[in-house]
């Protein structure tokens, strides 16, 4: 083995510790509806120092997960950080929020908390494009339904929102994941759960009005009311990207689909320049 082999090797070794050097910061960011700290990861580009302005997504982790889940069960989303050059925000949206301000629970409040709150921080704290332009919302299963829910609802903030294995339509669900705890029972509330699931937001969306992107495989438990809401929005002539194949609810999916997700929010973000 001679020395400029081993020098290369050396070299190369360097090449590709340095090509990814994104920053990961953990954050606790206080809510003012919520009067309390919720933690967060903040992820920045190895150019974050470089440039004057970033775009950010907003990415939503799952039922029962937390703020640490992305990065510690798909650290490649640290990568696609550096090769997209955004910012990645992963909030901790409770064990089970489902993203939206609880009609039950008035110190509940994790809609206000993402939507504005969050926002607020973000923009205050980093170097962020601070317009819709800017900005997008995703996530994973609960995080799913939270990335299209908040993005179809607030299409002031963010310009873009997707969903991956998403549980986009809460009601077929009654019994399960402390839906019950924040809406109360579909039976005695059922005008909470009309309200506050995906599927009774699409009167909100003209067409063009937001650019969305939906993933979800075809052995995964959330597919028919994925199927469902793909079919609603092309019966509203609503345009969105939409991803069916082969795969189920885990990380081995989600840690595939992030990347096409960063690459659609990546093209919109370019597309806004």
């Amino acid at each position: 083995m001679t020395k400029r082999f081993i020098f290369s090797c050396l070299f190369f070794v360097g090449m590709a510790v340095t090509i990814y050097a994104s920053k990961v910061d953990t954050v606790k960011i206080f809510s003012p509806s919520m009067k309390k700290e919720i933690k967060a990861v903040v992820i920045t580009p190895d150019s974050y120092s470089k440039k004057s302005e970033f775009p950010v997504l907003y990415l939503l982790h799952g039922y029962s997960d937390n703020y640490g889940g992305w990065v510690t069960k798909a650290p490649a989303v640290k990568e696609l950080a550096d090769v997209h050059n955004m910012i990645i925000v992963c909030p901790d949206g409770a064990y089970g929020s489902w993203y939206f301000d609880s009609p039950v629970d008035p110190e509940f409040k994790f809609e206000t908390f993402v939507s504005k709150e969050l926002i607020d921080w973000a923009d205050k704290n980093y170097k962020t494009v601070k317009s819709r332009e800017g900005r997008a919302i995703t996530g994973l299963s609960m995080g799913g339904h939270g990335g299209l829910y908040l993005g179809f609802r607030h299409q002031d903030i963010f310009g873009a929102c997707g969903s991956m294995s998403g549980g986009v339509d809460i009601r077929p669900f009654s019994n399960n994941w402390d839906l019950s705890k924040w809406l109360g029972s579909q039976r005695e509330y059922p005008d909470n759960w009309e309200r506050n699931t995906v599927m009774n937001q699409l009167h909100l969306l003209t067409p063009n009005s937001t650019k969305i992107i939906i993933d979800c495989g075809t052995g995964d438990f959330f597919y028919d009311v994925n199927e469902k809401l793909h079919r609603e929005l092309l019966y509203r002539n609503i345009p969105h990207d939409y991803i069916s194949r082969p795969g189920v609810h885990n990380w081995e999916y989600w840690a595939n689909a992030i990347k096409y997700q960063v690459l659609f929010f990546s093209e919109y973000f370019k597309e806004k320049k």
